[in-house]
């Protein structure tokens, strides 16, 4: 599984419809709708949640891992110490990032790239990408 900044997972593009996916992945294991009426869905081997967006035609806007073989310019991260990722993506030129903290586990944010990274114990557990905006404040469909 590889992350495709901006794009999405994989073949997993941002701005597919849900119909779209399951063709992809089939069924999800466990589908329901959020507190926005946004809906879900759980892959539970593949350890990833999608979300689609009601306001947007229920379009793929955003994901979550935790599966540890997930990769960022080739390179598994889960598991992975935050410095030892952070140089990776200084690297790359992924930078500035922000940083919320809430009962020791530090969340940090890329905003142009819509990254966030989810830090416990100096390790990242926790993967999140989002649909980016363009110009036009309007978001940057890749499907």
């Amino acid at each position: 599984m590889e992350i495709k900044l901006k794009y999405g997972i994989d073949n997993l593009l941002f701005g597919m419809k849900e119909q779209d996916v399951t063709k992809i992945l089939g069924k999800p294991d466990t589908q329901y709708k959020d507190e926005e009426e946004n809906v879900v869905f759980m892959y539970n081997t593949r350890k990833l949640r999608l979300i689609f967006y009601k306001e947007e035609n229920f379009r793929l806007g955003y994901m979550t891992t935790t599966n540890p073989i997930v990769k960022l310019f080739n390179t598994t991260v889960i598991g992975k110490n935050w410095s030892d990722v952070y140089s990776l993506l200084e690297k790359n030129k992924i930078k500035p990032f922000e940083t919320d903290t809430v009962e020791g586990m530090i969340s940090y944010f890329n905003e142009e790239n819509w990254l966030f990274f989810h830090v416990d114990y100096n390790e990242i557990i926790k993967i999140e990408v989002g649909a980016v905006f363009s110009d036009k404040d309007e978001f940057d469909w890749r499907f």
